[in-house]
């Protein structure tokens, strides 16, 4: 066997490319990595081509067998990776052996990651694209999510020269739970009152659970129409932020439609759309304005700083930085207070995380409890499934142990950060 074995798929992790242009005179929207600057990293660091396919990785990644020798990046969010135990830092290559395990504990910063390995996935290309349009089962691995027993074949690669490459310190994006995102009004901000785009520029917008990789939803002040919140229908791109009969704003994303009947304040600057695809529910935002020529200067800042990725020396002190022995959190609780002290507004370590509680990653909605108190787990086992983002995902329990008290119930809406289950020691 050759490639990369699946042996447990993630929360949400799909084959992505840059996606699919020219499609969407059939009605085909882009798709693609959401995060295309961090994609294009990874691609760069791993030897490949920009628009070479990878995986997104979204919040809580996969567990991958490497069942051949190759050459790897991470980029995007840091989702906690873990090669065979021991740490791997995003932003520079590092080489796996055959059998070589990769795990990830849980989001740090950002909300989506992406892995390229040499060659890129070779999956069959749909429209010219190996993209997944989860909407359309379309591309990617049979059109869907990956999950345990997938097999992905790699694309041949040239011989590996040895080389770490990694991107400079100063050119590695944060991003933090508060983004400034930078728009150009139109096409239709003539739609629009003056309260109303003040209050779009003026206003800090909350991610809502909603959202998803064909739209942003957000919650905050209304943004008021001159007239009927509808129109003809007309084209959309990738970053649209159209503004329904509620007032409230909803960016298109690369599985955005095509059309739509909805006026258009503003455009998202395309450097700022990886930005954007870093945003987790709970997060809040703030819309500022520049014009068509500064967008521009930033896109083209974008591929400047992409254009410093670079080989670091051959051995030595270089390849002692691949991993960062400090940077694991021993449980994948732990992973997840970074997140929830951002949505609750707080800088310390919640309480549940300290006496053993498994913690809600983001708001969501507990869909079913698959343990009672008294029962003991074991790691990996799922506690319960909770409805965020569209999707169903299972939490499960990060080490052995016996369920305590369990604090929610099916039905139960919960935030950012709140207790779920207590898993006490055995």
């Amino acid at each position: 066997m050759s490639g990369v074995s699946v042996l447990a798929g993630g929360m949400l992790t799909t084959v992505q490319d840059l996606g699919r242009t020219g499609a969407r005179r059939w009605g085909v929207p882009l798709s693609g990595a959401l995060d295309r600057w961090s994609l294009r990293a990874a691609n760069r660091l791993a030897g490949n081509a920009d628009a070479a396919a990878a995986l997104e990785m979204t919040f809580v990644g996969p567990v991958l067998r490497f069942e051949q020798p190759s050459v790897a990046a991470l980029s995007g969010a840091d989702l906690g990776a873990m090669l065979d135990g021991h740490p791997v830092a995003p932003w520079r290559s590092f080489s796996v052996a055959a059998g070589a395990v990769l795990t990830f504990t849980g989001a740090r910063d950002g909300l989506r990651g992406y892995l390229a390995v040499a060659g890129g996935f070779d999956v069959p290309a749909v429209l010219g694209s190996r993209s997944t349009f989860l909407r359309a089962g379309l591309g990617g691995l049979d059109g869907r999510p990956l999950r345990a027993g997938d097999c992905l074949p790699l694309c041949s690669a040239a011989q590996p020269d040895g080389l770490v490459r990694r991107l400079p310190r100063r050119a590695i994006p944060t991003y933090g739970h508060a983004p400034a995102i930078r728009v150009v009004l139109g096409p239709q901000d003539d739609a629009f009152t003056d309260e109303g785009i003040g209050a779009f520029l003026g206003g800090t917008y909350t991610l809502a659970l909603q959202s998803d990789r064909t739209g942003c939803r957000f919650l905050g002040p209304p943004i008021a129409h001159r007239g009927p919140a509808d129109i003809v229908s007309d084209g959309t791109v990738f970053g649209s932020v159209q503004v329904a009969g509620d007032g409230l704003p909803i960016v298109l994303m690369a599985d955005g439609g095509t059309t739509g009947g909805y006026p258009k304040i503003a455009t998202v600057a395309t450097a700022d759309l990886p930005r954007l695809a870093q945003t987790a529910p709970g997060d809040r935002v703030r819309f500022s304005r520049v014009g068509v020529e500064e967008a521009h200067a930033l896109l083209r800042a974008a591929f400047e700083a992409l254009d410093a990725i670079g080989p670091a020396a051959p051995g030595g002190a270089a390849d002692e930085e691949v991993y960062e022995e400090d940077s694991a959190g021993s449980l994948v609780a732990d992973a997840y207070v970074g997140l929830a002290d951002a949505v609750d507004g707080a800088h310390s370590i919640p309480e549940c995380a300290r006496r053993n509680a498994v913690c809600a990653a983001m708001p969501g909605l507990v869909v079913s409890v698959a343990v009672r108190s008294g029962e003991c787990v074991a790691p990996g086992q799922t506690l319960l499934v909770l409805d965020a983002m569209k999707m169903e995902n299972p939490v499960r329990a990060p080490r052995a142990g016996r369920v305590g008290r369990i604090h929610v119930a099916p039905g139960v809406m919960v935030e950012g950060g709140a207790p779920l289950v207590d898993v006490d020691e055995a």
